[in-house]
């Protein structure tokens, strides 16, 4: 059986790039508390956008899709579900907003990461699929595959057997709580360990990418790093779903034996926490600077958006700017050239021109 030892972690034994990205990330949190404290309104308006890309997001990356109508009824709870797909999304919304609201009063504790799966399977025996059971481990062994470019499946890597899963994630939660109680070891970089294994455990018959996403939002809140709440972890992940896998792979080689580096994946991790960092203190000077010009601060929303921005997030984001103001601002951008168009009609989005 896998037993974890996170003592790597411990100051004096880290590379000097990681420690550069994590005081950036310490710098950027302490400016956004700050500003927090001091506009809760504009934090608000930024969580309603954030939590509609999360749930999109993190659903998306395991190929679960559906309009961009039906995500907004799905999350706004204007709609229940009507097929697989939207009982999957109803679910991680659910879960999204039991960390939002009772972040501090769960834990890394078995019960709330099996409780966690259960509500993310809670909408599936409405749609058809009661054989679908949350909240416990998987009853056999799974593996995680790929498909190369030919259509060709193969076997990527062999999580534990199901037979040691309950024993294995019972030493690795015990393995986390022992390491953040290490003063010398850095509890930001101790958070993509415990996702790594958890990740290569594969503890759950479905749902154990997302619950692996989920679990680092809880983390993350535990420990004071909130900027997923705010502009979406999960779509930062789903964006570069490519260099996500790859630090994945790469840090799970060798995992069977102990012999694997985690250095790969905290490097992903801890870049995407950076660069939702980077990206709310952009968006906030935009929401917040009411000395620039309404034209100004819309173009800047659209042109520093890391991902397609409708003219109706544009609005959430800018209360005080008129729609109408909004849709001529954009019509002239596009126009010009400087943005593109994706989508149609009501899932009609905005991105800058590459």
């Amino acid at each position: 059986m896998r037993y974890f030892d996170y003592s790597f972690l411990e100051h004096g034994m880290l590379p000097a790039g990681l420690v550069s990205v994590v005081g950036a990330i310490s710098e950027l949190r302490e400016r956004e508390n700050k500003l927090k404290a001091d506009y809760p309104d504009v934090f608000t308006r930024l969580e309603s956008v954030a939590k509609v890309q999360s749930v999109k997001g993190s659903n998306e990356i395991e190929g679960i899709v559906t309009s961009e109508q039906r995500i907004n009824e799905i999350v706004n709870q204007n709609s229940a579900p009507l097929n697989h797909n939207e009982a999957e999304i109803a679910g991680y919304r659910d879960a999204l907003a039991l960390i939002h609201s009772d972040y501090a009063a769960l834990d890394v504790r078995e019960r709330d990461i099996l409780r966690l799966h259960g509500i993310m399977l809670s909408y599936s025996s409405n749609v058809g699929d009661p054989s679908r059971t949350g909240g416990r481990y998987k009853d056999s062994d799974n593996v995680i595959m790929e498909i190369d470019a030919s259509g060709a499946r193969r076997v990527r890597f062999e999580p534990t057997p199901a037979t040691e899963t309950a024993e294995t994630m019972e030493q690795l939660v015990l393995a986390y709580m022992d390491a953040r109680d290490n003063s010398a070891v850095n509890r930001l970089l101790l958070i993509p360990c415990f996702i790594l294994d958890f990740l290569c455990i594969h503890p759950f018959a479905d749902c154990n990418g997302r619950i692996s996403r989920l679990l680092s939002l809880l983390l993350l809140y535990k420990n004071g790093f909130d900027a997923g709440r705010y502009i979406s972890f999960e779509e930062q992940i789903n964006r570069d779903k490519t260099g996500y896998y790859k630090a994945l792979k790469d840090s799970s080689d060798g995992w069977h034996t102990g012999g694997n580096s985690y250095f790969p994946f905290i490097e992903g991790f801890v870049t995407t926490l950076l660069m939702c960092y980077k990206e709310l203190d952009k968006r906030f000077a935009v929401v917040n600077n009411g000395k620039v010009g309404k034209r100004e601060r819309i173009e800047a929303t659209v042109l520093n958006s890391l991902l397609p921005i409708s003219k109706r997030e544009v609005c959430y984001i800018l209360p005080d700017v008129s729609p109408t103001t909004v849709e001529a601002v954009i019509a002239s951008m596009l126009k010009s050239g400087v943005i593109e168009k994706i989508g149609s009609a009501r899932n009609t989005k905005y991105i800058r021109r590459k």
